[in-house]
Order: C-alpha cells, then sequence, then structure tokens
C-alpha cells in the first residue's frame, strides 16, 4: 500500500492533474477527446474580468488545433451546478467579440470533480447545451458541455473509460493506495506524484489553509442549521457567511479579496458590507 494526500485538496488535485500528460489522459477518457496542448495553466483568470464576477479556473488548457477549451473544476460548494455552469458560460462569452457572429471558435467543455459527493448521489451528469426536437433527438448543432463527476457515487455500470479514474480519485482520499489494482499508467504516475514524503512545505500549508477554511465553513453551516434557516443550505448559510465576511473585514487584518476568498462569496458582496 502507498501512503498518498487526498485528492480532495485543491493543491494535490491540482499537482497531480495540472500534469500535461496526466491531462490530457483524463480527458481523454472524459470526453473522448485527444487534446494538443502546451501546458496546463492554473487558477486561470480572465483580463479584464467578464461580467460582474472574477472567475477562476482551477486548471485550463486551450488546443488552438482542435479548437477545444477544457477546464477542470474541483471544489464542492452550495451552487456548484449554478456556478460552475457561469463559468462555463464565461469562457464562451470570452470569444465572442463581434456582433455579427455569435459563434464560439472554440468548443468548450467544463469537467467539475466533487470528491465531498452530492446530495443527487449521481456518479456522472451532464449539462448538454445542443438543442433537441420534441423526441429527444440532438441536432448536432452546439458541442459545448459541462460534466459533473462524483467519484463517490461509483456504479458497476457507470463507463468503462471513467471508472478506473473515478476509483483512484476515490481510493485517495483515505490517504492508502493499492497501486496494483490500477493499469492505467497515468493513474499511477498520480499516485507517485502525490505520495506523502513527496509533497512539499508549501504545499503541506496550503493544505492545513484549506482544512481550516473548511472547518470554519462548516462551523457557518451548523449555527445556521440549528437556527433553521433552509435546513442551513441556502439563506442561511449565505447569511452566515455574510455575518463572518462582516466581522473579518470590521478586524482589519485580510483584506477583502482575502475575505471572499476565505468564505466563499463574491468580492462584489464582501464590498457591499
Amino acid at each position: 500500500m502507498k501512503q498518498v494526500e487526498s485528492l480532495r485538496y485543491d493543491v494535490i488535485f491540482k499537482k497531480a492533474f495540472g500534469e500535461k500528460n496526466i491531462f490530457i489522459a483524463f480527458v481523454h477518457d472524459i470526453l473522448g477527446i485527444d487534446l494538443e496542448i502546451d501546458a496546463v495553466e492554473k487558477d486561470k483568470q480572465y483580463s479584464p474580468a467578464i461580467g460582474s464576477v472574477d472567475t477562476k479556473f482551477d486548471l485550463y488548457a486551450e488546443d488552438k488545433k482542435n479548437r477545444v477549451i477544457v477546464d477542470i473544476q474541483h471544489r464542492r460548494l452550495p451552487d456548484h451546478y449554478q456556478r460552475f455552469l457561469y463559468y462555463h458560460c464565461v469562457a464562451l462569452l470570452e470569444q465572442v467579440v463581434k456582433s455579427n457572429d455569435y459563434r464560439p471558435k472554440l468548443k468548450v467543455f467544463t469537467i467539475v470533480v466533487l470528491t465531498s459527493g452530492d446530495r443527487h448521489q449521481t456518479d456522472v451528469s451532464v449539462i448538454d447545451f445542443d438543442p433537441k426536437n420534441l423526441k429527444g433527438e440532438s441536432l448536432g448543432e452546439i458541442e459545448h458541455k459541462v460534466i459533473f463527476i462524483c467519484p463517490k457515487y461509483l456504479q458497476d455500470d457507470t463507463p468503462m473509460p471513467y471508472h478506473e479514474w473515478l476509483e483512484a480519485i476515490e481510493d485517495s482520499l483515505d490517504e492508502e493506495v493499492d497501486e496494483s489494482h490500477y493499469l492505467n499508467p497515468e493513474i499511477k504516475r498520480i499516485f507517485n506524484l502525490i505520495e506523502k514524503d513527496k509533497v512539499t512545505p508549501t504545499e503541506r500549508a496550503l493544505m492545513f489553509d484549506q482544512h481550516a477554511n473548511e472547518e470554519f465553513e462548516q462551523g457557518v453551516f451548523d449555527k445556521w442549521k440549528k437556527i433553521g434557516f433552509d435546513d442551513g443550505y441556502g439563506e442561511g448559510i449565505e447569511k452566515g457567511k455574510l455575518e463572518a465576511a462582516r466581522n473579518l473585514k470590521a478586524l482589519g487584518v485580510l483584506t477583502e479579496e482575502q475575505i471572499a476568498s476565505a468564505i466563499g462569496l463574491s468580492l462584489d458582496d464582501v464590498r457591499a458590507l
């Protein structure tokens, strides 16, 4: 058994899937696309920002030859379906610069990996933008897609190209994996990259920060759940976040950008407090 760090941590996930060959292999098995890219960008942002929210893409790559953008997002949030749909649309809007042609030059695919699971308990779900007739038949006009994958809900009938990746991600969460169980060489490379003794002090500090933020957010969740706002979700957790952000802002220690990132609010919401 190999001792590894969990892929639930952003810095560990990006370390593994930010490797070009691993990224390419993962995208091939999930989307069936053979990417031709030079590198994978981490924490990609558009400048100037598109729309009123400054979006950040966890892992982002453009294939100019095959006309494809692929973005991998990695975080469970109360609004992750809406949030990552918005991010996906930003990548579309960024390409449209003339009113006489609304067709993006590049196809856009967003893959969202939900290591913490999802309330629908579904292994794979898809937002498909292609229009369909009343018989449910696709017209083949729009190829853009958002794909949500939840390793926690891996099923026997999960499509085979997805299966080993989801199993490997879920397997890492208890920080111990059996390499002999896997055949995919890129998955074995992931396990080598995230071995415990190969994690740097900087990466470990980022893992600690994420863990602390998650505990803080869980505390906010539990507090408002007791009060009874939407069972702690929706309105309740948002009010809790606003209260926490207001308190942090009053302390004057963190910048508005740091508060927004730590609490999970938009910068505009923090500035309005």
